[in-house]
């Protein structure tokens, strides 16, 4: 009886971990498809929102032209060529940077909830929430915010519309989405 030392590796045609096998040509044109896609985004993409994108200069070109473009058979070349600048730049972190934007995102409905427990908090916490809010984000305007705080606040105890409430939320949203 031989012993297992005595055999050969039986598998050695096998590839090692370290050695990738090459995409299918299906799985390529997958991605260079999802790469047209996320062009496609910042192409729609308002001026403001695309300004606060990092990307490199010549797919920010690449993209106001596409912008330009009128012709359709144009348009969908120079996505294509988009999508081809987008393989040598982190698409990951601008396809984050487009789920923040995007109304329906998981990201933006959290910042939402975020701003709503905020506002709820200064309006019932008063001058304690207030200062907790400005150890976060010390940029902010204590005098403007204490006064819409208080007129929220005002309004609560008389059952008024919630005016100032909606304004304190909408300076919550104008200074901390600045932050990210």
């Amino acid at each position: 009886m031989m012993s297992n030392d005595q055999f050969p590796e039986q598998n050695s045609d096998e590839k090692s971990p370290e050695e990738e096998q090459p995409k299918s040509k299906s799985a390529l044109k997958r991605e260079m498809t999802a790469l047209q896609k996320i062009g496609e985004e910042l192409v729609d993409l308002p001026s403001a929102k695309l300004a606060k994108i990092s990307m490199p200069e010549i797919l920010k070109d690449a993209i106001m032209l596409a912008r330009r473009l009128k012709n359709r058979e144009g348009k969908r070349r120079q996505l294509q060529y988009i999508g081809k600048l987008m393989r040598n730049t982190d698409s990951d972190a601008i396809k984050q940077r487009l789920d923040s934007f995007n109304h329906q995102s998981q990201v933006y409905r959290q910042q939402f909830h975020r701003l709503e427990q905020w506002r709820d908090r200064l309006i019932a916490g008063g001058d304690q929430a207030l200062d907790e809010l400005l150890k976060e984000s010390p940029e902010m305007d204590r005098q403007h915010l204490r006064q819409l705080i208080r007129q929220a606040q005002k309004e609560t105890s008389q059952n008024k519309p919630p005016a100032a409430s909606r304004k304190v939320f909408k300076y919550l949203q104008e200074n901390i989405e600045q932050q990210y």
